[in-house]
């Protein structure tokens, strides 16, 4: 057992604690491609059902695999744009947040610290950007990023219409208070193909401690019955998509409760899952009670901003960051804020290195964020949680012309970044040096 010390700061790790009948994802959506509803979309003259189901379970693997070799490629051979457009590479995944508005407050949220507006894309947006990343060839999309997706009501519609657009995979994360039996049935007639709940807590008292409603109180028992009916009408519909996740990250206050995490949702979730808590400002004291003392651990030990990065995995192996590596969502995905803003990572916060804009919404976009500054400094109802709001930094602003996703993804600045990360140098990136993505560490086993 480990004990953080002074100068160290606790980073999340992608180790999981998951159930023993778990079915890797990918083999999940190829067993169910059948009822994946790009299929009902389709008419290919000439072809047969299961030439089309066949058809797109390779598609679907080449997906999955590029998923991991894609990064590798484009690091290995550090291509030029010139070069990404010759060996076609695209983005594999565009995030839309479809809210950045959520309605809980929770502790280890940047949104604590961050001020993010309480705003839904404009359906015009978002039905673009679907047009765009399916005429990209973008085989999945992500409708969320800041925000609860369930409080946008024509969520369903967007992936729906993806859907009938061809996007092979269409997922969110969710916090399931919104979860009600209509909202259950419309996501899964849409044809939603991954459904990842997000609750931490394997008992009421933590539950509700680690998620706090905005708005109003938020209840254990109600979130718990939502995830329950949910699986019920999955059932009901003879339904086996969306494919189920639900995570909880671990804390002081969930360290204890992983066992009682997964007996309250292994009946009803088809992956049970508890990862280390990544740290995004919310100012947790993660380390202080959850860890002994024990000496040792790599001579070679790199320091982010002065702090020592240590990462702890849910079995409680300790390991130290010896060093950087180069981060692989910069040849994966885009993230898409609900002004129009493009993002390199899931992990930056609003984009605050916007790489391209899609919408003229984006520029000089700063009174929403200052209305939700204000409302938390007047301790106005909702806000109360939100007593330690700072505006984010933009890093790199390049202000005056709206572009396509591809002009983007194939555009100088996104590319600037990639070719530090190309040489290793991410500190060089702001963004980047303050990043606390376990991905872009070297990790020393302690």
């Amino acid at each position: 057992m480990y004990k953080i010390k002074p100068g160290e700061v606790l980073v999340g790790s992608s180790s999981l604690y998951e159930s023993g009948n778990k079915i890797e994802k990918t083999e999940y959506q190829i067993q169910n491609m059948p009822q994946n509803k790009i299929i009902t979309h389709l008419k290919e003259k000439g072809k047969t059902r299961e030439s089309i189901i066949k058809a797109h379970i390779a598609r679907y693997r080449k997906y999955r695999m590029d998923w991991k070799e894609q990064p590798k490629k484009c690091i290995n051979n550090r291509w030029s744009i010139k070069e990404l457009k010759e060996n076609k590479i695209l983005p594999l995944c565009i995030d839309i947040e479809t809210a950045a508005i959520c309605d809980l407050a929770c502790p280890f949220c940047s949104r604590q610290n961050i001020a993010t507006p309480d705003k839904l894309i404009n359906s015009e947006l978002c039905y673009h950007l679907i047009d765009e990343a399916a005429t990209l060839g973008v085989p999945s999309i992500k409708f969320n990023l800041r925000g609860e997706p369930l409080l946008h009501p024509e969520l369903p519609e967007f992936i729906s219409y993806a859907k009938s657009k061809g996007i092979l995979e269409t997922g969110i994360n969710t916090n399931a208070t919104m979860l009600t039996e209509k909202m259950s049935r419309r996501l899964i007639d849409s044809g939603l193909d991954v459904l990842i709940y997000s609750f931490d807590g394997g008992t009421k008292a933590t539950y509700e401690k680690m998620r706090p409603g905005r708005f109003k109180e938020n209840h254990f028992e109600e979130v718990y019955n939502n995830i329950i009916r949910f699986s019920e009408i999955r059932k009901e519909t003879n339904s086996v998509l969306p494919g189920t996740k639900i995570q909880m990250i671990l804390t002081k206050e969930t360290h204890l409760e992983k066992e009682k995490f997964f007996d309250l949702f292994n009946s009803y979730v088809d992956d049970v899952t508890v990862s280390q808590y990544q740290e995004r400002g919310g100012g947790l004291d993660l380390a202080s009670n959850l860890f002994n003392n024990n000496n040792g651990g790599s001579d070679d030990i790199y320091r982010q901003n002065g702090q020592i990065r240590t990462r702890v995995d849910a079995d409680e192996t300790v390991y130290r960051a010896t060093g950087r590596r180069s981060c692989e969502q910069l040849f994966q995905r885009l993230t898409v804020t609900y002004e129009g803003r493009v993002g390199m990572c899931c992990i930056d916060w609003g984009a605050s290195h916007a790489v391209g804009y899609v919408h003229k919404l984006a520029f000089n976009n700063f009174s929403e964020y200052n209305r939700v500054l204000k409302r938390a400094q007047k301790n106005k109802k909702g806000y109360e949680l939100l007593q330690n709001l700072t505006i984010g930094e933009e890093f790199e602003v390049s202000y005056g012309q709206v572009l396509s996703l591809e002009e983007i993804w194939y555009g100088k600045e996104i590319q600037r970044v990639r070719r530090s990360h190309y040489k290793n140098a991410l500190d060089k990136v702001t963004v980047c040096s303050n990043c606390t993505c376990t991905d872009s560490f070297v990790w020393h086993k302690i």
